[in-house]
């Protein structure tokens, strides 16, 4: 079980990047008072936390719904989540970082795509298989995400601060670790939907 949640902590954080939504924030938020910039912050991860919720409870539903197979979904998601995993390795941070200032800047882009990320709603659906884990362990890896979440809104919180402290270049550095992480990870989820983890473990 920890080794599970272990495995969930570390893609989920890599997939909603805590670091590069803080650095997102900081930007978006730099000309509002210290009191806009709380009230945004939590209307951010309650978003964020209403999908990804949204995500592990109807989304395999949706799915079995349009007869896609999870497993299709797996290979499918593994290369998403490899091509997420790249883009985070080698952005050059000159993405648009600035939203209109006619909406809520909470909503987009910030709950979604740079909290809950395309990423992260593929890998809670993926890590919450209903025919792979018990009803237990989905509410475990649901905890897990909510805590994620938690130190994702304590970052938003003091994201000022912590960006004085580490930099722009120490924010760089540490998305991209992020991102080999989930590199790393996305290939172990198609390996497994093919079954080719399988086979390398009797070869070995």
């Amino acid at each position: 079980m920890l080794d599970k949640v272990l495995h969930d902590f570390l893609i989920i954080w890599a997939t909603i990047d805590p670091i590069g939504t803080m650095a997102l924030f900081a930007g978006l938020t730099a000309t509002l008072s210290a009191k806009e910039r709380r009230k945004t912050a939590y209307e951010t991860i309650i978003y964020a936390a209403l999908i990804l919720v949204g995500a592990i409870v109807i989304g395999q539903l949706l799915l079995g719904a349009m007869g896609i197979s999870l497993i299709s979904f797996q290979v499918a998601g593994g290369v998403i989540l490899f091509l997420f995993g790249l883009q985070m390795i080698f952005s050059d941070g000159t993405s648009a970082k600035t939203g209109e200032p006619l909406h809520n800047i909470s909503v987009f882009p910030l709950a979604i795509p740079a909290t809950a990320s395309p990423g992260a709603i593929l890998a809670v659906i993926l890590i919450t298989d209903n025919n792979v884990y018990t009803i237990q362990e989905q509410m475990i890896t649901t905890a897990t995400m909510l805590a994620v979440l938690i130190v994702t809104l304590v970052l938003l919180l003091f994201s000022g601060g912590i960006i004085r402290l580490i930099g722009n270049g120490g924010a760089s550095l540490l998305t991209r670790v992020m991102g080999m992480i989930l590199a790393a990870l996305s290939v172990e989820f198609i390996m497994e939907a093919l079954g080719i983890e399988k086979w390398v473990g009797t070869v070995s």
